[in-house]
């Protein structure tokens, strides 16, 4: 393989992924309204020579190069989060800026820029007619901002669709990133009996039997597990609500939303049932449980889920993470740096739920993510598409063999 033709051609290509990043920057695509930007990659899909293009029921983009036996994906969420307090952006969120080196606007790192570096990986792959054992589905994933993984269960349970291994082109800070914390989101539902306010004790004040669990809640979090590589587990409160007949009544309900990251070893029923346990939540008679996402797609289609998203790792000696270290050094002349993400991806339901290695590798950085001015760098645009274009073809050629097989993976509870 030509790693330095691959390169050229990557850099040959930066003007066309910098106007279409800017142009699926133009188009406002939150969670569960991704429609026009879907439509806008399938365009640029056919415009390079994808051999087929289709959008699921749930509205992601599928993007397929090749013929061959070896299923191979890359992941692309394409749906953003709001652009927040506009005063705090020094430039239009959707108009976006640009300079010699980068590119700004909202989901320029979070993360549409891996979007262009994938579709122009396809037109490397194309022109150097490096097609080979192999097929490449590319992803353009929705509603991960809202639900992460929920795309991918789909994928895999109703598309059908069980790749060999998946890139995901999350931002990587330049590195390979080989896991993450999980997460979940749990709910604490304290119930009182309201009363006037003028003789509150005939009532039992839901908001004050919520206090001592909050006090708890805080003092677990620095006692929670640890591990060596993904770090420790945490947990903050996000949300409280609480029910009242009137300002002048006694509460006669309240509601803790806890966001809850979960390290190795930490699962669900793990999870819920350390604050299950806390003296003051026993005492008040509260109920903990999961919360559910059900919000439709931009298609109109519902698929609900439990609000858990495991925790995964692959090895640095896996193939699969082999393949990436391989392709990366042969293009740049250095070693990667291995890491991990802070933040959850669409992993979690790839590998977490399904078994299926993931192994990431996107342009811009995790601190660019959900923050006003927020831009990605044209120089990783081009770095990236570098890599997913050669990585196919090193994977069948070198590592496919030694691929362990692949098992259903069962989520604990």
């Amino acid at each position: 393989m030509d790693y330095a033709k691959i390169l050229e051609k990557a850099k040959s290509y930066e003007k066309d992924m910098t106007k279409f990043l800017r142009d699926m920057i133009a188009i406002p695509s939150e969670s569960c309204d991704e429609k026009r930007v879907i439509h806008r990659i399938k365009e640029e899909m056919e415009k390079v020579g994808f051999d087929k293009v289709e959008i699921d029921p749930m509205g992601n983009v599928l993007g397929t190069i090749g013929h061959g036996k070896h299923l191979i994906a890359l992941d692309a969420h394409i749906d953003t989060v709001g652009v927040g307090e506009r005063a705090n952006w020094k430039f239009d969120p959707y108009e976006g800026m640009e300079d010699d080196q980068v590119i700004g606007g909202r989901g320029a790192s979070d993360q549409e820029g891996g979007m262009a570096s994938m579709v122009y990986a396809g037109k490397i792959i194309k022109d150097l007619g490096l097609e080979d054992d192999y097929t490449v589905v590319m992803v353009g994933s929705v509603q991960e901002e809202d639900c992460d993984g929920l795309c991918w269960q789909y994928i895999i349970k109703e598309d059908k669709l069980r790749p060999e291994f998946v890139i995901s082109t999350e931002p990587t800070d330049g590195g390979i990133y080989r896991g993450h914390r999980g997460r979940m989101e749990i709910e604490v539902v304290i119930k009182g009996v309201s009363c006037h306010g003028s003789a509150p004790e005939r009532g039992d004040n839901a908001i004050f039997k919520a206090g001592p669990i909050l006090n708890e809640l805080k003092a677990l979090h620095p006692n929670l597990k640890d591990d060596a590589f993904l770090g420790k587990g945490s947990l903050t409160v996000s949300e409280i609500f609480f029910s009242s007949p009137s300002r002048c009544a006694v509460a006669d309900g309240c509601r803790i939303s806890i966001d809850r990251r979960l390290t190795r070893g930490e699962t669900a029923e793990y999870a819920m049932n350390q604050i299950r346990r806390l003296p003051a939540v026993e005492a008040a008679g509260a109920e903990v449980r999961m919360y559910k996402y059900e919000r439709p797609s931009w298609t109109g289609l519902l698929y609900p889920t439990d609000c858990y998203f495991p925790t995964w790792v692959i090895e640095e000696d896996h193939p699969v993470c082999e393949t990436l270290m391989e392709a990366y050094s042969s293009l740049f002349n250095k070693k990667a740096r291995l890491d991990k993400w802070t933040f959850s991806t669409n992993g979690v339901s790839i590998m977490g739920m399904h078994g299926i290695p993931c192994i990431g590798f996107g342009p811009g950085h995790e601190n660019q993510a959900h923050a006003p001015n927020e831009v990605t760098w044209k120089e990783e645009l081009v770095a990236c598409a570098a890599l997913y274009a050669a990585v196919p073809g090193l994977y069948v050629r070198k590592y496919a063999d030694k691929m362990p097989e692949h098992t259903e993976n069962i989520v604990e509870r």
